[in-house]
């Protein structure tokens, strides 16, 4: 059990003003955790509620240095009370990858009135956080993220397509049409080779899954003379590991049960990866494509269209940095630099080649 410190009969103001900062951030990140528990059940949901209490005994903490100094109830930090409105409405992987951002910016490591068990909660804390938003990312569909990847490939190709032949100099008509092929061809491409990927994973899944006969055949073996163990050391054990797992399977009869996971539904089907991959695809390719289509023309359609591209691109850039666990705007601006230099690589070259020409 912690030692609650002793209240200091005459603190300096500016401590004060700290320790009633921390004694905020400590209660609303309680919240946080006891919201994010509430839409959560089992074992996640008992974790998150561990946390909430860990944070009530470093509230406790401030609350008894404080002493009469406690005053009234101040709100969290602005990043803690925007993650507490997420917590409340949504309760997903994003919140707990913003709670794990959130866990690595502990001041309490270098402040000498925190102790040391408190800078070791925060980052234990940090782990437990990351652990739980990994499973999230793990549960996310691989159509969630081929939506995030699609668009965003939509997003460059055609805007980098679009600004490539505008650069050269040829008329709007065919720069409209030529982003229209381009998300066309991009789009079928797209969807063509997420069939063929699909396809051949659920066909390698098939080829690598326990067969039926062997499986009927375990409980007919010679129990002092058999090659189950080979099929286990065929998979990687070793020959004493083969023979402790091949005896268990015999006497329980399971082969195949536990040794291969069934991972064919979080492959998905090949037609339903090709449909997403298309319509995500053509998402992110239609819009540098937009401003062609509602009549604009010359710079005026080529800064509107870089415009919408770079807001797109803000915004997958920071699901992208949500979901990797990484500073979401970061990414979201090495996105945006990425997508405008290819553009503009582009854009020079059809200048180039529409002066030569």
């Amino acid at each position: 059990m912690p030692t609650v410190p002793n209240a200091r009969p005459d603190p300096d103001p500016r401590d004060i003003k700290r320790w009633r900062r921390y004694l905020a951030d400590e209660q609303a990140e309680a919240a946080v955790y006891r919201d994010l528990a509430g839409r959560r059940t089992g074992e996640e949901r008992e974790i998150l509620l561990a946390l909430a209490e860990a944070e009530g005994r470093h509230e406790a903490h401030w609350r008894a240095l404080l002493g009469e100094h406690v005053g009234k109830p101040m709100p969290g930090d602005i990043r803690t009370r925007i993650l507490g409105f997420l917590a409340r409405r949504f309760g997903s992987v994003f919140v707990l990858a913003l709670a794990q951002r959130a866990e690595t910016r502990s001041p309490y490591p270098n402040d000498a009135d925190a102790t040391a068990s408190m800078g070791a909660d925060e980052k234990i804390h940090e782990e437990v956080v990351r652990a739980l938003a990994t499973r999230g990312r793990n549960r996310l569909s691989g159509t969630f993220r081929a939506a995030v990847f699609g668009a965003n490939d939509g997003l460059v190709s055609n805007l980098a397509l679009v600004l490539g032949i505008s650069g050269s100099g040829v008329s709007n008509q065919i720069v409209l049409l030529t982003g229209m092929a381009g998300l066309l061809a991009g789009a079928l491409s797209m969807g063509a080779g997420e069939y063929v990927s699909v396809r051949s994973q659920r066909e390698l899944l098939e080829a690598s899954t326990p067969g039926t006969d062997a499986r009927d055949a375990v409980r007919l073996l010679d129990v002092d003379a058999n090659e189950l163990a080979l099929v286990y050391r065929a998979r990687g054990m070793t020959a004493e590991e083969a023979e402790v797992r091949a005896a268990e399977v015999l006497k329980h009869n399971n082969f195949g049960v536990a040794d291969v996971e069934d991972a064919h539904e979080s492959v998905g089907t090949g037609l339903g990866a090709a449909a997403a991959s298309f319509c995500f695809f053509a998402s992110g390719a239609i819009i540098p494509v937009l401003p062609y289509l509602f009549g604009l023309e010359g710079v005026t359609a080529l800064i509107v269209a870089s415009l919408l591209v770079g807001i797109a691109l803000l915004g997958t850039g920071v699901v992208v940095g949500l979901l990797s666990g990484g500073p979401p705007f970061k990414r979201a601006l090495r996105q945006l630099a990425i997508g405008y230099g290819a553009a503009a690589a582009t854009y020079l070259l059809g200048m180039l080649f529409g002066t030569s020409l």
